[in-house]
């Protein structure tokens, strides 16, 4: 048997330590990053509903509460706003009442025709609300094919295509309490107040015939048809009830 140089065993266990070391160190730091990964804050999205809106140029309280699938009453009344709803450049205006609490955007709801009104649903366990028959008090705001219908893709009314200058007409009389181009995605906007409950809009407008203040009657001429977001003629049209997007085909008459 040939006896082994102390000298070279020292060297092999101080070698082994070593690599047992290494390993030792590698497992540790391995188990202190996946800690760390862990550990970790989970940030979350900010919601997209804000609570307040800083009156900008070209907003009426009318635009604003539309935007926010608001009834303008109630945002007047959130903010101490007179009947006149006259609001200032800078102002900042609440989007949910006062006392903290906070509210949803109220839901798309669609209307559903009935005989002799059209009973819309609101949300589960809600009462159904009465509508005046479509019928009776609206009509259609231009020619031509359904391009896109209520509730399509998140859609809030219907699109309408057509021919690019054709005349855009009131669906139903009433007072114009927006004219212009403020409300993203919209294009050229007119907004149409009929009464304490129903507003009406019509975009993707070429041009606007109306200004705000105007009264106009069922069938007027209120603007020119436009291009939507496919650069296509189309006409975006909405009816709002209490600031709430309704289906505009359960209200104007069969065609």
């Amino acid at each position: 048997m040939v006896p082994v140089p102390k000298a070279r065993l020292s060297c092999g266990l101080a070698a082994a330590l070593l690599a047992a070391l290494l390993l030792v160190g590698c497992a540790s730091e391995t188990g202190r990053r996946s800690v760390s990964r862990g550990a970790s804050p989970v940030t979350r999205s900010k919601p997209t509903y804000g609570e307040t809106h800083v009156v900008a140029k070209g907003d009426t309280l009318y635009s604003i509460a539309f935007r926010n699938n608001l009834d303008y009453r109630e945002l007047a009344d959130w903010n101490g706003i007179g009947r006149d709803y006259t609001i200032r450049l800078g102002q900042r205006l609440r989007l949910t009442p006062p006392g903290g609490v906070v509210i949803a955007p109220p839901p798309v709801a669609a209307a559903k025709p009935s005989s002799p009104v059209i009973a819309a649903k609101r949300p589960a366990a809600a009462e159904p609300i009465a509508i005046v028959s479509g019928s009776a008090s609206w009509e259609w705001p231009t020619r031509g094919k359904l391009a896109r219908s209520f509730g399509a893709s998140g859609n809030k009314g219907i699109d309408i295509a057509g021919e690019a200058g054709q005349l855009i007409v009131a669906a139903r009389g009433g007072k114009v309490v927006y004219s212009g181009a403020a409300l993203k995605g919209y294009g050229e906007l007119v907004i149409i107040k009929h009464d304490e409950q129903f507003l009406s809009a019509y975009g993707y407008n070429r041009r606007r015939l109306v200004e705000e203040g105007e009264t106009v009657g069922p069938g007027q001429p209120i603007a020119e048809l436009g291009a939507g977001p496919e650069n296509k003629p189309l006409l975006h049209f909405e009816i709002r009830d209490r600031g709430r997007p309704l289906d505009p085909v359960g209200l104007l008459p069969g065609r």
